[in-house]
């Protein structure tokens, strides 16, 4: 279960045979993305166990299962700022619910990431996904 935005980055992936061009692409896609703010940069919104500085904050509309996720982020390494811009692309718009169905690990295979990402980076890619769950699980229950 994969978002149009997400799509559109997979069939971007399947044109750059490159890694190179790839990873400027992913860098790219973080630049792209609205700054957060530095007053949602706070302890609450650091996501734990990222080599970089990462804040994801939520944006749920609704309530229950059928709530609508979105969140922003922000890092201080380029690369890691693209990653985030992948995640919400991957999971912005769907219910909280669709997030706890998404197999990120399926998905974010698909572009290959993890063949070409530090041990760091993909940990820090892990961490970011399961702070997305753990949102999408609290806004689930509310």
């Amino acid at each position: 279960m994969a978002t149009d935005a997400f799509e559109e980055i997979a069939e971007t992936f399947e044109f750059l045979d490159d890694w190179e061009d790839r990873y400027r692409h992913v860098i790219e896609l973080g630049r792209a993305m609205e700054p957060l703010d530095e007053a949602f940069r706070v302890p609450a919104t650091k996501v734990d166990g990222c080599a970089s500085q990462v804040w994801l904050l939520p944006q749920i509309e609704g309530a229950g299962r059928g709530a609508e996720f979105r969140f922003r982020g922000e890092s201080d390494a380029m690369i890691v700022r693209g990653l985030i811009a992948v995640l919400a692309a991957l999971y912005n718009g769907l219910t909280v619910e669709e997030v706890l169905r998404v197999d990120a690990g399926g998905e974010l295979a698909r572009l290959g990431l993890n063949d070409h990402l530090s041990a760091q980076r993909s940990n820090g890619l892990r961490a970011m996904v399961e702070r997305i769950r753990f949102l999408a699980g609290e806004a689930a229950a509310a």
